[in-house]
C-alpha cells in the first residue's frame, strides 16, 4: 500500500484528528496508513494484527458506521520516539494508543486500544 498523497502525521498528536477526517471520509486504506505494518489494534473482542486484518476491521466498521464525532485531543506522553496519545471521545471515553516516530519523520500508531460502544440500530 502507497501513502502517496497522503498527509502523514507530523506528530503523534495529530493522528487523532488524522483517523477522525479520514473515517468520516470512508477512507479505509487511510485509517490503515496510520499503523505501523505489524500494529495491533483491540476493540472489545476483536485484536486485529498487521494491515491486512486492521483493514478488514475498519472496511467492516465503516460499512455499518457513517459519522465520527470530533474528539478531544489529549497531550501526548513523549519519550524519544514513542508516545501514548489519548483521545477524549463525546461520551468521556478515553482511548489510547502508542505511537512510534518513523525514519521519515512521521508518526504511526503500533497499538491502538479502541473503546467502541455498541452500534444502535438506526
Amino acid at each position: 500500500m502507497s501513502d502517496a498523497g497522503r498527509e502523514g502525521a507530523q506528530a503523534p498528536e495529530d493522528l487523532a484528528r488524522l483517523f477522525n477526517r479520514r473515517a468520516n471520509a470512508g477512507d479505509v486504506e487511510g485509517l490503515v496508513a496510520l499503523y505501523e505494518p505489524d500494529a495491533v489494534l483491540a476493540a472489545g473482542r476483536i485484536v486485529a494484527t498487521g494491515h491486512a486484518e486492521i483493514r478488514a476491521f475498519y472496511t467492516d466498521l465503516l460499512a455499518r458506521k457513517s459519522g465520527f464525532p470530533p474528539v478531544e485531543e489529549l497531550p501526548p506522553i513523549r519519550s524519544g520516539a514513542l508516545a501514548m496519545t489519548f483521545a477524549r471521545l463525546p461520551n468521556g471515553t478515553i482511548s489510547t494508543e502508542t505511537a512510534r516516530e518513523q525514519a521519515d519523520g512521521t508518526w504511526r500508531w503500533v497499538i491502538d486500544q479502541l473503546k467502541i460502544k455498541p452500534l444502535t440500530p438506526g
